[in-house]
């Protein structure tokens, strides 16, 4: 049987956003050779069914852009078992070792992905190094960005400060499972930039909409 245009269309979205974590109608369009028109019509049935989701950036002067990406729905759509398995493993070794070996084990892990994280962002400024590791972030599925402050906030971003935000958690069943991975998270973060206060202003375990790290040198 012949697949619709529509669904068809649905489905090239859908890929194209696992591949590149965000983007504009205007480049899908492009990028699928369909009008602009016809792309902003998936992506709003697509967000009605909540499979994608969409932020507005300020990009100079002139109306807001409008970046879409997929939701933790449209996610789950893409076969991914990887989760699933860890948060059985640790479920496993839980009953077999323990909660106090299971928190050693998880340290451990945070301490090792914090090694490697530094050997890969090297040294330079801080504005250098907050990129780099935003960068290997997004590698690692994080849908990761660097943003201004929140608008109730006064300050705006400066070269000594940032927020770091995540739109997708690429860990998010172990999260929900085991919430104390979060807290190594934020201890990792604080060991890749030792010369920085790091705190949470974000969580999505708390139901919000990302995770967010407040990047400040220490005075």
């Amino acid at each position: 049987m012949t697949m619709t245009q529509t669904p068809s269309t649905k489905e090239d979205i859908l890929n194209y956003l696992l591949k590149v974590d965000q983007t504009k109608a205007q480049e899908l369009a492009e990028v699928l050779a369909i009008s602009p028109q016809a792309i902003r019509r998936h992506l709003k049935d697509l967000e009605t069914e909540g499979l994608i989701e969409h932020r507005a950036v300020q990009e100079g002067m002139g109306r807001p852009q409008y970046y879409y990406y997929l939701s933790k729905q449209g996610r789950d759509r893409f076969p991914n078992r990887y989760g699933e398995f860890a948060v059985s493993f640790l479920d496993t070794l839980m009953e077999t070792v323990g909660e106090k070996q299971v928190g050693e084990v998880l340290k451990k892990q945070w301490e090792r992905k914090a090694d490697e994280y530094r050997q890969r962002i090297g040294a330079g400024s801080l504005q250098a190094r907050v990129e780099k590791l935003v960068e290997l972030r997004r590698e690692e599925g994080y849908m990761a960005e660097l943003h201004d402050f929140d608008e109730n906030m006064a300050e705006r971003k400066t070269a000594e400060k940032f927020i770091l935000a995540e739109h997708h958690c690429a860990i998010s069943e172990v999260a929900e499972s085991y919430p104390t991975v979060c807290g190594h998270e934020l201890e990792m973060f604080g060991a890749i930039l030792p010369d920085c206060v790091i705190e949470r202003t974000h969580w999505i375990n708390n139901g919000e909409h990302s995770c967010g790290y407040l990047i400040q040198l220490k005075s």
